[in-house]
């Protein structure tokens, strides 16, 4: 079933300019990017889409972080596309990453790695919601 998720490239991507790398990766994983945007993200939005985060201990840093430099946000499209693009992504922890994935490719720890996907469909509508509307997405 076509679906869509959504993506962030992560400062620590945007910094080393991997976002082409990246975006070639999604694509040859047979994900469309049907919007994209690159974008500071102010503290208040990283709060707002991290809040689930909110009582961890790594909260604040992870606010920080992703302010830090600019991000890339994107909607992708395809078959299963949140499943598809957490196998493509890859393990949170880098070392743990299989070959050829995003995170084993380019990211520089577990706090840096680089990408952020959805988890699940429901997620996948309200995390583009906070970026893109409607009109934005050129599926």
């Amino acid at each position: 079933m076509t679906e869509r998720t959504f993506s962030i490239i992560k400062p620590d991507a945007t910094r080393r300019n991997l976002t082409g790398k990246v975006n070639a990766v999604i694509e040859d994983a047979g994900l469309r990017i049907v919007a994209q945007r690159r974008i500071r993200m102010s503290e208040a939005q990283a709060k707002t889409f991290y809040e689930v985060h909110a009582e961890r201990p790594f909260y604040g840093e992870l606010v920080e972080f992703m302010t830090s430099a600019p991000v890339v946000v994107q909607v992708l499209e395809g078959e299963n596309a949140v499943a598809r693009y957490r196998e493509v992504m890859g393990a949170t922890n880098p070392a743990q990453a299989a070959d050829g994935t995003i995170r084993k490719l380019y990211a520089e720890s577990v706090g840096e790695n680089s990408v952020h996907g959805s988890d699940s469909l429901e997620n996948a509508r309200i995390e583009i919601a906070q970026f893109f509307t409607d009109a934005d997405i050129v599926g």
